[in-house]
């Protein structure tokens, strides 16, 4: 067997110095990446849910996994310190099309159910939970586990640019490729060991992808209410990245749009010359990596 392995170590590697292919090899966790050298760290988690549906406000988590890592002060990630994994029964049946997404069933979760002192024992020491698409995990979690409320949130998913540095999406599995490995997806702890390697992934500029994501984290984002908009430019909005708000949990019911703050001047002169051809002082609303995604925004 040993032996099998070595020659298909040597094959992946023949393979690999020739421009006609490229190699994918399984991830494998491993526990650490750049040497500390006794320097400072910061703590993360990596967490995602698997759920019933898609609705944040009814459907059910029925998975939990969470992976927490040291990282350095230039955002490379030192090692992994710990890993959560639990399944939640619902109140319902899992449709079949989870099952089939995801390979949970009903008897891997039956009688389960997640810990919330655990839950909040192992995110406590965090500064930053990471989900590689925060506007969906971090509604769900924050739902069953306060802890979540009182977290700062990146999103891999959107606060780095991966199509600037030569990405075609952001897809977890894509990004994975095109570091080199492959996973078995749409399983929490199996995504979020996958979402480590990603985070960890030297970009073509040279900075790790997770002190992108770390930067981007730390600005500060707003989002502008275009309310009362005329219906008949809703398409130029549209085109504009604004999104539709229904005006329930006591929102606005308008279009909005969320954008660095540093182009909020130019945003509020499209809307003067573009939408309401006056002048006009749209309602302003300031998010943080503490409220950004989260259902209370």
């Amino acid at each position: 067997m040993l032996e099998n392995d070595l020659t298909l170590a040597a094959m992946a590697e023949a393979l690999a110095k020739s421009t006609d292919y490229r190699v994918l090899r399984r991830l494998a966790r491993r526990e650490t990446f750049a040497p500390s050298n006794g320097q400072a760290t910061k703590t993360g988690i990596v967490l995602d849910v698997e759920t019933t549906g898609l609705d944040q406000k009814k459907d059910e988590v029925i998975e939990l996994g969470m992976v927490k890592f040291d990282y350095l002060a230039d955002g490379r990630i030192a090692g992994l310190k710990d890993v959560f994994s639990s399944f939640n029964e619902p109140s319902v049946p899992i449709p079949p099309e989870v099952t089939a997404l995801t390979g949970i069933t009903a008897e891997m979760v039956a009688g389960q159910r997640i810990d919330e002192g655990a839950v909040s024992s192992f995110v406590g020491d965090a500064v930053i939970v990471i989900a590689h698409n925060a506007g969906f995990d971090r509604k769900f979690a924050e739902r069953y586990w306060q802890i979540f409320q009182r977290k700062a949130w990146g999103c891999s998913a959107t606060e780095v640019e991966w199509r600037k540095h030569g990405f075609e999406g952001s897809r977890l599995g894509y990004l994975l490729n095109g570091a080199g490995f492959f996973h078995q997806a749409h399983r929490a702890v199996d995504d979020c060991h996958a979402l480590v390697e990603v985070l960890a992934f030297e970009l073509p500029n040279g900075v790790p992808a997770l002190a992108m994501l770390l930067e981007q984290a730390r600005k500060k984002t707003m989002r502008v209410w275009a309310e009362q908009s005329p219906f008949d430019l809703k398409d130029a909005l549209k085109r504009r990245g604004y999104r539709w708000s229904d005006g329930s949990d006591g929102k606005p019911k308008s279009w909005y749009v969320d954008i660095d703050e540093s182009k909020l001047e130019a945003e509020i002169t499209f809307l003067k010359t573009e939408i309401y051809l006056r002048d006009v002082e749209p309602r302003l609303q300031t998010l943080t990596a503490f409220d950004r995604f989260s259902i209370r925004s």
